[in-house]
Protein backbone atom coordinates (compact mmCIF):
# COMPACT_ATOMS: atom_id res chain seq x y z
CA UNK A 1 0.00 0.00 0.00
CA UNK A 2 1.44 3.08 -0.70
CA UNK A 3 2.07 5.94 1.27
CA UNK A 4 -0.07 9.15 1.06
CA UNK A 5 1.45 12.61 0.57
CA UNK A 6 0.74 13.63 4.17
CA UNK A 7 1.82 10.36 5.73
CA UNK A 8 5.44 10.73 3.92
CA UNK A 9 8.73 11.50 5.27
CA UNK A 10 10.04 15.09 4.87
CA UNK A 11 12.86 14.66 7.10
CA UNK A 12 13.92 12.91 10.41
CA UNK A 13 14.80 14.65 13.81
CA UNK A 14 16.36 12.69 16.87
CA UNK A 15 15.89 9.53 14.69
CA UNK A 16 11.55 10.21 14.38
CA UNK A 17 10.58 10.42 11.11
CA UNK A 18 8.56 13.86 10.40
CA UNK A 19 5.43 14.41 7.69
CA UNK A 20 3.38 16.74 6.66
CA UNK A 21 0.62 15.19 9.13
CA UNK A 22 3.26 15.76 11.38
CA UNK A 23 3.71 19.48 10.53
CA UNK A 24 -0.08 20.27 10.47
CA UNK A 25 -0.62 18.69 13.71
CA UNK A 26 1.87 20.59 15.09
CA UNK A 27 0.42 24.05 13.61
CA UNK A 28 -2.52 23.01 14.63
CA UNK A 29 -1.98 22.74 18.37
CA UNK A 30 0.08 26.66 18.13
CA UNK A 31 -2.96 27.97 16.95
CA UNK A 32 -5.41 26.34 19.28
CA UNK A 33 -2.90 27.64 22.25
CA UNK A 34 -3.12 31.11 20.38
CA UNK A 35 -7.01 30.98 19.88
CA UNK A 36 -7.32 30.40 23.64
CA UNK A 37 -4.93 33.03 24.37
CA UNK A 38 -7.38 35.46 22.37
CA UNK A 39 -10.10 34.07 24.23
CA UNK A 40 -9.00 33.92 27.47
CA UNK A 41 -7.68 37.91 26.88
CA UNK A 42 -11.10 39.36 25.85
CA UNK A 43 -12.88 37.55 28.27
CA UNK A 44 -10.42 39.18 31.32
CA UNK A 45 -10.41 42.34 29.19
CA UNK A 46 -14.49 41.91 29.65
CA UNK A 47 -15.35 40.49 33.11
CA UNK A 48 -12.32 40.21 35.23
CA UNK A 49 -10.39 43.62 35.22
CA UNK A 50 -14.15 45.60 35.10
CA UNK A 51 -15.27 43.43 37.94
CA UNK A 52 -12.14 43.38 40.13
CA UNK A 53 -11.40 47.39 39.11
CA UNK A 54 -7.51 46.01 38.00
CA UNK A 55 -5.81 49.36 36.62
CA UNK A 56 -5.53 49.21 33.17
CA UNK A 57 -1.28 49.03 33.13
CA UNK A 58 -1.55 46.05 35.16
CA UNK A 59 -4.68 44.29 33.21
CA UNK A 60 -2.41 44.80 30.15
CA UNK A 61 0.34 43.29 32.31
CA UNK A 62 -1.33 40.60 33.07
CA UNK A 63 -3.03 40.00 29.53
CA UNK A 64 0.49 40.20 27.83
CA UNK A 65 2.17 37.18 30.37
CA UNK A 66 -0.96 35.30 29.83
CA UNK A 67 -0.04 35.55 26.39
CA UNK A 68 3.68 34.14 26.31
CA UNK A 69 3.09 31.39 28.65
CA UNK A 70 0.19 29.72 26.40
CA UNK A 71 2.15 30.30 23.23
CA UNK A 72 5.06 28.70 25.01
CA UNK A 73 3.34 25.84 26.16
CA UNK A 74 1.72 25.60 22.21
CA UNK A 75 5.46 25.76 21.39
CA UNK A 76 6.53 22.99 23.67
CA UNK A 77 3.39 20.58 22.34
CA UNK A 78 4.23 21.57 18.86
CA UNK A 79 7.88 19.97 19.20
CA UNK A 80 6.47 17.39 20.91
CA UNK A 81 4.26 16.27 17.76
CA UNK A 82 7.49 16.58 15.91
CA UNK A 83 9.00 13.56 18.05
CA UNK A 84 11.34 16.21 20.48
CA UNK A 85 11.17 15.17 24.21
CA UNK A 86 12.37 17.55 26.65
CA UNK A 87 16.31 16.55 26.39
CA UNK A 88 15.82 16.88 22.46
CA UNK A 89 14.62 20.19 23.42
CA UNK A 90 17.52 21.03 25.91
CA UNK A 91 19.90 20.14 22.86
CA UNK A 92 17.82 23.05 20.61
CA UNK A 93 18.21 25.67 23.48
CA UNK A 94 21.98 24.87 23.81
CA UNK A 95 22.30 25.42 20.22
CA UNK A 96 20.27 28.35 20.55
CA UNK A 97 22.62 29.89 23.23
CA UNK A 98 25.43 29.34 21.34
CA UNK A 99 23.53 31.56 18.72
CA UNK A 100 22.78 34.07 21.43
CA UNK A 101 26.16 34.27 22.41
CA UNK A 102 27.16 35.21 18.56
CA UNK A 103 24.57 37.74 17.74
CA UNK A 104 21.18 37.92 18.85
CA UNK A 105 22.44 39.13 22.56
CA UNK A 106 20.43 42.47 22.09
CA UNK A 107 17.46 40.33 20.94
CA UNK A 108 17.07 38.10 24.44
CA UNK A 109 18.33 41.37 26.13
CA UNK A 110 15.21 43.01 25.20
CA UNK A 111 12.73 40.24 25.61
CA UNK A 112 14.31 39.42 29.35
CA UNK A 113 13.69 43.06 29.77
CA UNK A 114 10.05 43.21 28.28
CA UNK A 115 9.20 40.53 30.77
CA UNK A 116 11.15 42.52 33.74
CA UNK A 117 8.68 45.65 32.71
CA UNK A 118 5.54 43.06 32.64
CA UNK A 119 6.36 41.97 35.95
CA UNK A 120 7.61 45.05 37.74
CA UNK A 121 5.62 47.38 35.94
CA UNK A 122 7.87 50.78 36.14
CA UNK A 123 6.21 51.57 33.20
CA UNK A 124 2.31 50.83 32.55
CA UNK A 125 0.39 50.86 29.26
CA UNK A 126 -0.96 54.62 29.65
CA UNK A 127 1.97 56.00 31.43
CA UNK A 128 3.57 59.28 30.10
CA UNK A 129 7.18 58.60 30.43
CA UNK A 130 10.44 60.82 29.42
CA UNK A 131 13.26 58.57 28.16
CA UNK A 132 16.56 60.79 26.73
CA UNK A 133 14.92 63.68 25.30
CA UNK A 134 11.94 62.15 24.01
CA UNK A 135 8.71 62.09 26.18
CA UNK A 136 4.98 60.15 24.98
CA UNK A 137 2.61 57.93 26.12
CA UNK A 138 3.10 54.49 26.48
CA UNK A 139 1.02 52.54 23.96
CA UNK A 140 2.23 48.96 24.37
CA UNK A 141 5.13 46.90 25.58
CA UNK A 142 5.93 44.11 23.00
CA UNK A 143 8.33 41.77 23.72
CA UNK A 144 10.79 43.51 21.56
CA UNK A 145 10.55 46.88 22.12
CA UNK A 146 7.77 49.36 23.59
CA UNK A 147 6.03 51.29 21.69
CA UNK A 148 5.26 55.25 22.80
CA UNK A 149 3.62 58.21 21.00
CA UNK A 150 5.25 61.64 21.43
CA UNK A 151 3.15 65.20 21.71
CA UNK A 152 3.56 65.24 18.19
CA UNK A 153 1.57 62.07 17.61
CA UNK A 154 4.81 60.48 16.30
CA UNK A 155 5.27 56.96 17.36
CA UNK A 156 8.78 55.84 19.06
CA UNK A 157 9.88 52.16 19.00
CA UNK A 158 11.97 52.06 21.81
CA UNK A 159 14.00 48.63 22.65
CA UNK A 160 13.04 47.36 26.01
CA UNK A 161 16.46 47.69 27.56
CA UNK A 162 16.76 51.02 27.88
CA UNK A 163 13.78 51.01 30.08
CA UNK A 164 16.06 48.63 32.22
CA UNK A 165 19.13 50.48 32.09
CA UNK A 166 18.93 54.07 31.70
CA UNK A 167 16.72 56.59 33.80
CA UNK A 168 13.64 56.95 32.99
CA UNK A 169 10.98 59.66 34.06
CA UNK A 170 7.35 57.85 34.73
CA UNK A 171 5.21 61.37 35.41
CA UNK A 172 1.97 58.75 36.09
CA UNK A 173 3.64 56.17 38.70
CA UNK A 174 1.71 56.16 41.68
CA UNK A 175 0.82 59.66 41.57
CA UNK A 176 -0.16 62.33 38.84
CA UNK A 177 0.17 65.15 40.59
CA UNK A 178 3.74 67.48 38.96
CA UNK A 179 4.49 70.86 39.80
CA UNK A 180 4.84 73.75 37.42
CA UNK A 181 7.20 76.82 37.70
CA UNK A 182 6.49 80.06 36.28
CA UNK A 183 9.33 82.55 36.66
CA UNK A 184 8.60 86.28 36.06
CA UNK A 185 10.11 89.54 36.83
CA UNK A 186 8.82 92.83 37.97
CA UNK A 187 9.97 96.15 37.97
CA UNK A 188 11.44 97.75 40.92
CA UNK A 189 8.88 99.91 42.85
CA UNK A 190 5.99 97.25 42.43
CA UNK A 191 4.64 95.68 45.65
CA UNK A 192 5.16 92.52 46.24
CA UNK A 193 1.93 91.68 48.05
CA UNK A 194 -0.10 92.95 44.66
CA UNK A 195 2.77 90.69 42.75
CA UNK A 196 1.69 87.70 44.66
CA UNK A 197 -2.05 88.35 44.34
CA UNK A 198 -2.04 88.64 40.76
CA UNK A 199 -0.10 85.47 40.23
CA UNK A 200 -2.32 83.59 42.51
CA UNK A 201 -5.18 84.37 40.83
CA UNK A 202 -3.61 83.58 36.96
CA UNK A 203 -3.13 80.15 38.87
CA UNK A 204 -6.70 79.62 40.38
CA UNK A 205 -8.02 80.72 37.41
CA UNK A 206 -7.13 77.81 35.42
CA UNK A 207 -9.12 74.96 35.14
CA UNK A 208 -6.29 72.79 35.49
CA UNK A 209 -4.61 73.69 38.40
CA UNK A 210 -5.50 71.65 41.13
CA UNK A 211 -7.02 73.57 44.32
CA UNK A 212 -5.13 71.46 46.62
CA UNK A 213 -2.04 71.36 46.74
CA UNK A 214 -2.71 75.26 46.52
CA UNK A 215 -0.48 77.25 44.27
CA UNK A 216 2.31 79.35 46.24
CA UNK A 217 4.30 82.36 45.10
CA UNK A 218 7.88 82.89 46.04
CA UNK A 219 9.84 85.95 46.26
CA UNK A 220 13.19 84.46 44.58
CA UNK A 221 16.38 87.44 44.32
CA UNK A 222 16.74 90.97 43.72
CA UNK A 223 17.81 90.90 40.14
CA UNK A 224 19.94 93.54 38.14
CA UNK A 225 16.86 95.15 36.30
CA UNK A 226 13.94 93.20 37.93
CA UNK A 227 12.32 91.80 41.47
CA UNK A 228 12.34 87.91 40.57
CA UNK A 229 9.22 85.42 41.55
CA UNK A 230 8.11 82.59 40.56
CA UNK A 231 4.63 80.80 40.67
CA UNK A 232 4.17 77.39 41.82
CA UNK A 233 1.27 75.36 40.66
CA UNK A 234 0.11 71.69 40.87
CA UNK A 235 -1.73 70.04 38.11
CA UNK A 236 -2.36 65.90 37.41
CA UNK A 237 -1.88 66.15 33.78
CA UNK A 238 1.40 66.16 33.41
CA UNK A 239 1.20 65.33 29.35
CA UNK A 240 -0.30 69.10 29.19
CA UNK A 241 2.32 70.68 31.46
CA UNK A 242 4.06 72.65 28.80
CA UNK A 243 0.68 73.88 27.43
CA UNK A 244 -0.53 74.32 31.00
CA UNK A 245 2.55 76.50 31.27
CA UNK A 246 2.35 78.64 28.31
CA UNK A 247 -1.56 78.96 29.23
CA UNK A 248 -0.27 80.24 32.70
CA UNK A 249 2.05 82.91 30.84
CA UNK A 250 -1.02 84.21 29.10
CA UNK A 251 -3.05 84.45 32.38
CA UNK A 252 0.20 86.25 34.40
CA UNK A 253 0.60 88.85 31.89
CA UNK A 254 -3.38 89.77 31.50
CA UNK A 255 -3.46 89.65 35.74
CA UNK A 256 -0.26 91.83 36.04
CA UNK A 257 -2.11 94.56 32.96
CA UNK A 258 -5.60 94.40 35.03
CA UNK A 259 -3.34 95.39 38.42
CA UNK A 260 -0.75 97.80 36.62
CA UNK A 261 2.52 95.79 37.36
CA UNK A 262 5.30 95.93 34.28
CA UNK A 263 7.43 93.82 33.25
CA UNK A 264 11.32 95.92 33.14
CA UNK A 265 13.74 95.57 30.15
CA UNK A 266 16.92 94.98 30.91
CA UNK A 267 18.80 98.08 31.91
CA UNK A 268 22.33 99.09 32.07
CA UNK A 269 24.25 102.00 33.31
CA UNK A 270 27.55 102.99 31.06
CA UNK A 271 30.16 105.03 32.18
CA UNK A 272 33.02 106.30 29.96
CA UNK A 273 35.66 107.59 31.52
CA UNK A 274 38.14 109.81 29.11
CA UNK A 275 41.68 108.66 29.26
CA UNK A 276 44.28 111.76 29.64
CA UNK A 277 45.81 111.84 26.06
CA UNK A 278 42.51 111.79 24.46
CA UNK A 279 41.19 114.73 26.42
CA UNK A 280 44.54 116.59 25.43
CA UNK A 281 43.91 115.53 21.62
CA UNK A 282 40.03 116.38 22.35
CA UNK A 283 41.37 120.22 23.20
CA UNK A 284 43.46 120.74 20.95
CA UNK A 285 41.03 119.60 18.09
CA UNK A 286 38.40 122.37 19.77
CA UNK A 287 41.04 125.14 19.92
CA UNK A 288 42.10 124.81 16.63
CA UNK A 289 38.40 125.01 15.60
CA UNK A 290 38.38 127.98 17.48
CA UNK A 291 41.14 129.60 16.08
CA UNK A 292 41.98 127.87 12.57
CA UNK A 293 45.77 129.34 11.59
CA UNK A 294 46.32 131.30 8.66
Amino acid sequence: MSLTILERQLFSIGGNGVTALHLLTALGFLGVFWGISWILQRLMGRHIVSRFGIPPGAAYALKRILHYTLVFLGFVVALQTLGLNLTSLAVVLGFLSVGIGFGLQNITSNFISGIIILFERPVSVGDFVSIGDQSGTVLSINMRSTVIQTRDRVRLIVPNSRFVSEPVVNWTHGDTLVRLHAPVGVAYGSEPELVVQALLEAARSHPDVQADPAPEVRFMSFGDSALQFSLLAWTSRPDRQYLIGSQLNFLIYQKFREHNIKIPFPQRDIHLQMSPGVDVLSRLRTNEKMFPRG
